[in-house]
């Protein structure tokens, strides 16, 4: 029994890095874009991506799929394909895309 795609975690393939906490994804099934990630910077651990620096760090994790950064931060990938997907129909519409969060 095969599942919904809906269901199926979209697994992250690479990652970016960009000025103003943007963070540019690209995912398994080929979709790219980007999620502000911003309004993060005043919840618990993402408090250490007010040095900038820190935010760069990102990387994808080989066993789960996922962004990581260090101190333990990883983002749900399912939630961020949902959140570029939505982005992209947005821009096609000429809509602005909301902040993640």
């Amino acid at each position: 029994m095969t599942m919904p795609e809906e269901l199926d975690t979209m697994r992250i393939t690479a990652c970016k890095a960009e000025e103003d906490y943007k963070l540019w994804l690209r995912f398994e099934d080929g979709l790219e874009g980007r999620v502000f990630l911003g309004n993060l910077l005043e919840i618990g651990a993402f408090q250490l991506w007010r040095d900038v620096r820190e935010f760069e760090k990102v990387s994808v994790d080989p066993e789960t799929a996922t962004v990581t950064w260090d101190g333990g931060i990883r983002l749900d990938a399912d939630i961020l394909y949902h959140d570029v997907k939505a982005n992209q129909i947005r821009r096609t519409r000429g809509e602005t895309p909301p902040v993640v969060g």
